[in-house]
């Protein structure tokens, strides 16, 4: 039986290391959250006092962590995984983090002869327990076939982006696109709804005509139009406000470090800041609604 580590047990990574129990691998977890480490003792899996227990002799390393900072600080420096490690596991790091950060981790790995991938994801907590993630990943094909039934127990689509760091460049990307349609799709449903408009039947004009896209789709914002969506439940939970910021952050540092030209995403960039200084930080991303209604 295939032994996985994983490290980092939050919104994401609890439902995703569920799903690897599931499909019957044995699974040691850590995190620094007991709460968290508990549902998955309780569904199961082994549980350890330290991130190198849970990284020692086991044939794979799943991380999810939130930012750039804490992967540097749990695989480099001394006291990091790399320098105390034992084994030769496959590392799969699941965080969002800066392109630059997932090449110089890879590259510190490559160094102590283990193989990575950068592997950021998509599809939101919902798809984390539907075991329907995108995986978006970066590093050599090969090493991505001995993954690959890793993250075939956790999502639906798997994509290779090229090499260590494209991952993120793509989920970047990504999510800087998703800002800029969900800020857009709540200025549209608002603007109806101030000028008389239901906003379900808005939606659903929009949603069989030339605006339609993903928001509208699957995650209306508009509270009352959608039953599953994090609108229904006054935004709680899904992918909060904060994270968006983050990953917009990380999308205008590679805009500079490439001399793109960002003019939408920095937009986008500047509605969700202020959204969050308004106190909704906490809230799913799809709470920018808030911003465009009447004071």
């Amino acid at each position: 039986m295939k032994s996985v580590g994983f490290i980092g047990l939050g919104h994401m990574g609890a439902p995703m290391a569920l799903n690897i129990l599931k499909a019957d691998f044995k699974l040691k977890v850590f995190d620094l959250n007991p709460s968290a480490v508990r549902t998955l003792s309780d569904a199961g899996a082994t549980t350890v006092s330290s991130a190198l227990e849970a990284a020692n002799d086991v044939d794979v390393l799943i991380t999810m962590l939130p930012s750039s900072p804490h992967v540097k600080q749990l695989y480099l420096g001394e006291d990091g995984l790399f320098e105390n490690i034992s084994g030769q596991p496959l590392i799969i790091d699941c965080s969002t983090i800066a392109p630059d950060a997932a090449k110089e981790v890879a590259e510190a790995a490559k160094r102590r002869g283990l193989e990575m991938l950068d592997a950021p994801v998509s599809g939101g907590v919902a798809g984390a327990s539907a075991g329907t993630l995108t995986f978006i990943i970066g590093g050599k094909s090969e090493a991505l076939e001995k993954g690959r039934p890793f993250f075939e127990c956790m999502g639906k689509n798997i994509f290779h982006a090229g090499g260590n760091g494209a991952g993120q460049v793509a989920k970047i990307c990504n999510n800087m696109l998703l800002a800029v349609l969900m800020a857009g799709t709540a200025e549209a449903l608002q603007l109806g709804v101030n000028n008389g408009l239901d906003p379900k039947v808005l939606s659903d004009i929009m949603n069989k005509s030339s605006g339609n896209n993903w928001c509208l789709d699957v995650y209306n914002p508009y509270p009352g139009v959608m039953d599953n969506a994090p609108a229904a439940r006054d935004y709680d939970g899904g992918f909060l406000v904060d994270l968006m910021n983050k990953d917009l952050g990380l999308a205008a540092e590679a805009m500079l470090s490439s001399k793109s030209s960002t003019p939408l995403g920095s937009l986008a960039k500047s509605l969700y800041a202020l959204h969050a200084s308004k106190g909704h930080g906490g809230l799913d991303f799809s709470s920018i609604q808030k911003l465009f209604q009447p004071e």
